[in-house]
């Protein structure tokens, strides 16, 4: 996907061009995605100390292993300064599919507006649970559930579909 960049290349890349001086990897993707893994769909920054991480429970899931994995890796990761990041688990809404293929669905696909917080729900006991966790992150933004179960099926949810753009004349613009 990336063009067989070494991933040393890849990381001093990244750094320099969004400014950064650490990198955190985390491996796996969710069953059912056709990318080596939407990041967006396992981990996300709600602020900049605090990162929610998709985690299945369900042991016997295909899931379970590789998000494991991450939220171990997220525990032990440290920011720039050397401090402990807050990770908060979210659930997931367990299989979604049909019997031949499973979709990525995930929670922490959410999109982040102005003034409020689109997160995907796909009809199961855990988007109660993943509602109740989100909105008190965001206490400035109202939190819109949105159906996803058919959207899911592009094999993306609602923050993969959006594509932010930097207005003309800032400096982002011109990267």
């Amino acid at each position: 996907r990336n063009g067989g960049i070494r991933r040393e290349r890849m990381e001093e890349f990244l750094k320099n061009y969004l400014g950064t001086s650490k990198i955190i990897w985390l491996s796996g993707n969710l069953e059912g995605d056709d990318t080596d893994g939407h990041i967006d769909n396992l981990a996300r920054f709600v602020n900049p100390a605090t990162i929610v991480c998709s985690l299945e429970k369900n042991e016997r899931d295909a899931n379970y292993l590789a998000l494991k994995h991450n939220y171990e890796r997220l525990q032990a990761a440290k920011d720039q300064d050397g401090n402990p990041f807050h990770i908060i688990p979210l659930p997931m809404p367990g299989y979604v599919g049909s019997e031949e293929e499973r979709l990525p669905a995930s929670y922490a696909n959410f999109y982040i507006t102005n003034y409020a917080v689109l997160v995907p729900i796909y009809d199961h006991p855990n988007d109660g649970k993943a509602l109740d966790l989100i909105t008190p992150l965001f206490p400035k933004r109202k939190i819109i559930p949105i159906r996803c179960k058919t959207l899911i099926w592009g094999l993306g949810g609602i923050h993969c579909l959006t594509q932010q753009q930097p207005r003309a004349d800032s400096p982002s613009a011109s990267k």
